[in-house]
């Protein structure tokens, strides 16, 4: 029996997603990082830890090509060459804050493509290409608060993380009829100080009427460090009861 874990992971070249990555390369897990660019100090703690990290560079609007390359690469190694497989979708994105009548169609779509479609073209891939694996097999989302609550001139994100939960939930019904189901969650990570949260901070108040809440945020040090965010994560992901609840958030008990 391989004792070689597989996690492959979207979003990995910064924030919250480069913190996951960091901690991932423990002795006995290969990871492959999905993303726009590679980042060198990731390689170079790879090599120093001897973990096996493959840096796929796609640019995740064009979800399905990086969605077949996920399927061919898992199907070329076999239902026998990982103890374990996880697929993490960390990757998103907030288009210009501003209503939607002032929002750009062509962000709309790479904020859904990148938010919603790629995970949704991932998840299909890797669980298609696992099927006949007897090994456990998860898929973590990565959603947010904001997919189960409304924010003016957050259109385009709320819509792509409450589709996000929602094909969770289809995803684990599908699942859990079959023999060697994969074990499936939507995971709110909490608040985290992220370049996405000094996009927040930077927006327009005019256009932004939540602005003034974020900053708060940062001055009363409620954020979370992507270190501590992707501790609390990775440990949700190893929890006993992963997936029972397919929608969850890291501050549930």
């Amino acid at each position: 029996m391989p004792q070689n874990h597989l996690y492959i992971l979207t979003g990995a070249s910064r924030g919250m997603g480069l913190a996951m990555a960091q901690q991932l390369l423990r002795s006995g897990n290969t990871l492959i990082c999905i993303a726009r660019s590679a980042n060198d100090d990731l390689a170079t703690e790879a090599r120093a830890a001897g973990v096996t990290l493959e840096q796929w560079q796609q640019d995740l609007s064009q979800g399905e090509q990086a969605a077949h390359k996920l399927q061919a690469w898992l199907q070329a190694q076999g239902p026998q060459a990982f103890a374990s497989a996880t697929l993490i979708n960390n990757a998103g994105m907030i288009p210009r804050i501003a209503p939607l009548s002032g929002s750009d169609v062509d962000d709309l779509a790479t904020a859904l493509r990148v938010g919603l479609e790629a995970p949704m073209q991932l998840t299909a891939a890797f669980l298609g290409a696992t099927d006949s694996w007897t090994v456990p097999r998860k898929v973590l989302n990565i959603s947010s608060g904001l997919g189960r609550r409304a924010m003016a001139s957050q259109a385009a994100y709320c819509a792509a993380k409450a589709g996000m939960d929602h094909f969770t939930r289809c995803v684990a019904l599908d699942e859990a009829i079959k023999p060697h189901g994969a074990k499936v969650c939507s995971l709110a990570p909490g608040v985290i100080d992220t370049d996405m949260q000094v996009q927040l901070r930077g927006a327009d108040p005019a256009a932004f009427p939540d602005r003034q809440n974020f900053a708060n945020l940062k001055t009363g040090g409620q954020l979370t460090s992507p270190a501590d965010a992707a501790i609390r994560v990775l440990a949700w992901l190893e929890r006993a009861d992963f997936g029972t609840n397919p929608v969850a958030d890291v501050r549930d008990a």
